[in-house]
């Protein structure tokens, strides 16, 4: 894990670049807080700590996270933990995730992409090995594995209608362990 914090007024990211599959959800979302021509290249304070958790919220990898120093809570898992298999590319994951790493070592996370191909050099983890691969399988846009299609309050007519959902009975029934092969 490469782990840095950059830390703002009202919100503190961390980025893991372990973890980061270069989805460009956070330089598009927010170019004025992340650049990565710039140095440092989070800025937390060049926008408000809500802008800046919705576009961590969007990131797939689980590679950037926030803290809010504000008082508004942190990043909420949903009730349910869905797994989206992104077209030719990862498993898209979101929920209260418990991941183990090659070395043994456990990390919770709300987001990450897991690889499916077979190739990532980071395994559990997607490092876009695919890509080289020439990876092909069938699966969601990643446009429609970012957003929050899991969980029921987004709308998502899959999760209401036919499809099985897992309501936990205690919070830490939601718990979603993977494990390094």
């Amino acid at each position: 894990m490469t782990g840095r914090t950059y830390r703002g007024t009202d919100v503190e990211v961390s980025f893991d670049g372990d973890l980061c599959i270069h989805a460009t959800e956070c330089v598009r979302g927010l170019p004025a807080v992340f650049d990565r021509d710039r140095r440092p290249w989070v800025l937390a304070d060049n926008a408000t700590a809500g802008e800046v958790s919705a576009v961590i919220e969007r990131c797939p990898s689980g590679a950037l996270q926030y803290h809010r120093l504000d008082g508004a809570p942190n990043e909420q898992t949903g009730p349910v933990t869905t797994v989206i298999p992104v077209e030719n590319g990862p498993l898209a994951l979101r929920g209260d995730l418990v991941v183990r790493h090659k070395d043994g070592t456990h990390e919770r996370l709300p987001r990450a992409a897991l690889c499916r191909c077979g190739q990532s050099k980071n395994k559990p983890f997607c490092d876009n090995s695919h890509l080289e691969a020439g990876f092909q399988a069938a699966g969601a846009t990643p446009d429609e594995a970012h957003t929050d299609v899991g969980h029921p309050a987004s709308g998502d007519p899959d999760m209401t209608a036919g499809r099985q959902q897992h309501t936990p009975r205690a919070p830490d029934e939601a718990v979603v362990s993977v494990s390094a092969l």
